[in-house]
């Protein structure tokens, strides 16, 4: 109380203009001030990374934006891969299987070329020899050889189903060796998918031996590939991993075709594997980099997709039509896929 008595006998002797000049310096104090707390990132006082509020140094925001991108890329590379494995599919009608994989796979490296040139990233080019991105390139590479060889082997059902499976292992990789946590809805909601994968495509018991045992190898191996795309440097250009995946799977198909012979072809086989080259390359380019954005365990699920895809190219090319077993997979899939993204944008 005579604190205040002792202001306002202070006050009372300042002349007019003294206040106003006093009332102007604390206005621009205080401006200042609610400037410095709006730019200040809202942070409670237990707020760590990898809490509630922020994972490593990504604010929830910018999390959440990543996952829509690294969504987005993910179902973008399974639209690319289905409209290419349709191609390759229709060529594969009159060119052994190793062949057309290998001239669709110069196709590839000289329109990833092209394009890491126009982005100006062929100056970097030596970052493909970096020790993770050879790594990666070979693990790509045995992938492709025990998916080609027990696909050979197995009913396309069967090998499908047990590749889908991929998600699986990539959370449960992002879990123990990337440190993500996962919630038990969202493992429920991975789990109910890969329900929706085998109601769709229906394996029958008889088609599992020794070569889907191979096929799960194969599947493990792509899995492996996608965590070691994790671990790659940021600074190396996703592009540049893409030429790596396209002169592994190339070196890789244009050996096994020593073996299985070659055929002649003609022009119109030439310009739709160009065309499965371009969606190939894309492919790559966008599962690469979804795969170096948000949380894994979020988006590999999202390789479910790929199945929706191909059941549309399914029923436009060969009209084939899903029974109701495969109907009410379709729906447990989109189900699973919207309830995970509503609960990232809920976050």
């Amino acid at each position: 109380m005579e604190g205040a008595l002792h202001l306002y006998r202070a006050l009372n002797d300042c002349s007019t203009a003294q206040i106003r000049k006093l009332q102007s310096t604390l206005g621009r104090r205080c401006k200042l001030k609610r400037s410095a707390v709006v730019q200040r990132p809202a942070m409670n006082s237990d707020s760590q990374p990898g809490n509630d509020d922020t994972i490593g140094a990504t604010p929830r925001a910018g999390l959440a934006a990543e996952n829509r991108r690294g969504i987005l890329c993910m179902s973008g590379a399974m639209a690319l891969f289905i409209a290419n494995d349709g191609l390759t599919k229709y060529v594969s009608a009159t060119l052994p299987t190793a062949q057309l994989i290998f001239m669709r796979g110069v196709m590839s490296i000289l329109l990833v070329l092209a394009v890491a040139h126009v982005m100006g990233a062929l100056p970097k080019i030596a970052m493909t020899a970096a020790p993770r991105v050879v790594v990666r390139a070979i693990v790509d590479a045995i992938a492709t050889m025990l998916y080609l060889a027990s696909l050979f082997h197995l009913p396309i059902g069967n090998a499908t189903a047990i590749n889908l499976a991929s998600p699986l292992f990539m959370i449960v990789f992002a879990v123990l060796f990337l440190r993500e946590g996962i919630r038990l809805n969202r493992a429920l909601a991975i789990g109910a998918g890969f329900l929706g994968v085998l109601l769709v495509i229906q394996p029958h018991a008889d088609g599992f031996s020794v070569w889907a045992l191979a096929c799960l190898f194969g599947t493990l191996f792509h899995a492996a590939r996608d965590l070691l795309t994790r671990r790659i440097a940021a600074g190396i250009p996703s592009i540049l991993i893409t030429l790596s995946t396209a002169l592994s799977v190339t070196l890789l198909s244009g050996a096994l075709s020593l073996f299985e012979g070659w055929r002649p072809f003609g022009g119109s086989e030439v310009a739709l594997l160009g065309l499965a080259a371009v969606f190939l390359s894309g492919g790559y380019f966008l599962i690469i980099s979804s795969m170096r954005m948000g949380e894994m365990s979020l988006i590999a699920p999202f390789r479910y997709s790929g199945l929706l895809f191909a059941l549309v190219l399914g029923y436009l090319i060969w009209g084939e039509v899903p029974n109701l077993l495969a109907w009410c997979g379709i729906a447990l899939l989109i189900a699973s896929g919207l309830y995970l993204l509503m609960q990232d944008v809920r976050r």
